[in-house]
């Protein structure tokens, strides 16, 4: 090799080192290290959804790159029957901290947390069909929100927090539906998610995520463990988080059940500092766990929604209670939750009316 002139040997290593790593996706032995998500805080939100590079391949297909992580809450928000899929990522070398069970976990800045709204089976084409994601990035002054709207090619989300509708119908379990679904302005979001004028995300407490996931590579692994094992989530003891139930799990008690839907459903706004917070109940499954009044039971409405509604829960009479009319109501003024839907649910309907039926209670 000494009788090669040097400049040709530059030449031949930086060929070797090139074909070596030139086509990531045909070299079996190439394995990246660091996630190859385009971290750039002060640019944040960047324009458009593909910029983040969260994704590998085509966008639509939502295959997380390394670093970003799927995940799911054990129950989740209903909006108008569209299907999601989550999504977290943080900085290098930064990891959130336990809090309590209740409450998010405490996210270093630059955290991204991702949610996917689609729907299957979209008529006529019976296709799948992306609507938005919603990105909720901590910035170093707090969560700021992105929604980025998708194209009709699927290839693409812009975004756009201005708020906007799309007609959409599909099949739901072999039944035709549609809604003239909201995407959500910024100041929607905000509704939502605050806690006093602070926006803050909802669904990732610790007694929401203590459950396996089906992991593509590991296979199922809880949730917190999962964070914890990428360096995630500092290491901490969740064998004794009192973690909520999937709510349309009929194995588990009714009480429970209704207190794990009206936790992920409706906490967020009737909680301390929210946005019903001068509604007389606090429905946190934490604040439920040992308090008839929170829940609404046997507590007098403190608005004339109509006659016949004697309380926000009337125990042994659902048709009595503000609870259930509202949850079966798609009138503006009256439907609870009053932002992410404008259909029933029909099957959440069931559960508080059969939890209701079986209250025993007697009000004074």
């Amino acid at each position: 090799m000494k009788n090669i002139p040097a400049l040709k040997l530059i030449i031949l290593c930086f060929l070797t080192v090139l074909l070596s790593c030139s086509d990531d996706e045909t070299n079996e032995y190439y394995t990246p290290s660091v996630s190859p998500v385009n971290y750039n805080l002060e640019a944040f939100p960047y324009n458009t959804l593909s910029d983040y590079n969260l994704f590998e391949g085509d966008l639509q297909n939502q295959k997380p790159v390394l670093g970003v992580i799927p995940y799911k809450p054990i129950s989740s928000l209903f909006t108008d029957y569209a299907k999601k899929k989550r999504f977290l990522w943080m900085p290098e070398n930064s990891s959130a901290n336990f809090v309590s069970d209740y409450e998010i976990l405490d996210f270093p800045v630059g955290t991204i947390l991702v949610k996917t709204f689609y729907y299957n089976n979209v008529l006529p084409s019976n296709t799948t069909k992306l609507i938005e994601t919603r990105l909720l990035i901590k910035k170093a002054s707090g969560w700021i929100f992105a929604d980025y709207v998708w194209n009709e090619d699927q290839t693409e989300a812009v975004l756009d927090n201005e708020g906007s509708t799309v007609q959409v119908e599909w099949l739901e379990a072999g039944v035709s539906k549609s809604t003239n679904y909201r995407i959500p302005s910024e100041s929607e979001c905000r509704t939502c998610h605050k806690i006093g004028n602070v926006p803050f995300p909802i669904g990732v407490k610790p007694q929401n995520l203590n459950t396996a996931f089906p992991y593509p590579q590991e296979g199922s692994v809880n949730q917190l463990q999962k964070l914890i094992n990428e360096g995630y989530l500092n290491p901490v003891d969740y064998s004794n988080v009192n973690t909520v139930v999937d709510w349309k799990d009929i194995s588990q008690p009714l009480q429970l059940r209704a207190r794990s839907y009206l936790d992920i459903n409706c906490a967020h706004c009737h909680s301390d500092d929210s946005h019903c917070s001068y509604r007389p109940i606090r429905l946190s499954f934490n604040d439920t766990e040992n308090s008839d009044t929170n829940l609404g039971i046997c507590v007098v409405p403190d608005e004339d929604v109509n006659s016949s509604l004697t309380h926000v829960v009337s125990p042994g009479r659902s048709v009595r209670s503000v609870l259930s009319y509202r949850m079966n109501s798609t009138e503006e003024s009256t439907k609870m939750p009053l932002i992410g839907r404008n259909l029933v649910d029909e099957q959440a309907v069931s559960l508080i009316n059969d939890w209701i039926e079986g209250l025993t209670q007697v009000c004074e």
